[in-house]
């Protein structure tokens, strides 16, 4: 099965070319259907947490073999 590509820009400030790993945290958290994504400074804010702390579980997320992620 081929991975589909995206290609994202922050909804929030208008960051264009999103990481991957900024792409996959907001479809792990909002779901593949999801039509806007946060860049992780715009997300922290929108989820009132800390950049860290999305980053920590990013890399949860990856150690459990997440293929969001890959």
């Amino acid at each position: 099965m081929r991975k589909k590509i995206i290609h994202a820009s922050c909804v929030s400030c208008g960051k264009h070319e999103l990481e991957k790993d900024e792409i996959g945290i907001n479809i792990k958290l909002f779901g593949e259907q999801i039509l806007n994504y946060y860049c992780l400074k715009c997300l922290a804010d929108y989820l009132e947490v800390t950049i860290d702390e999305i980053e920590t579980k990013i890399e949860m997320f990856k150690e459990e073999g997440c293929t969001l992620f890959n």
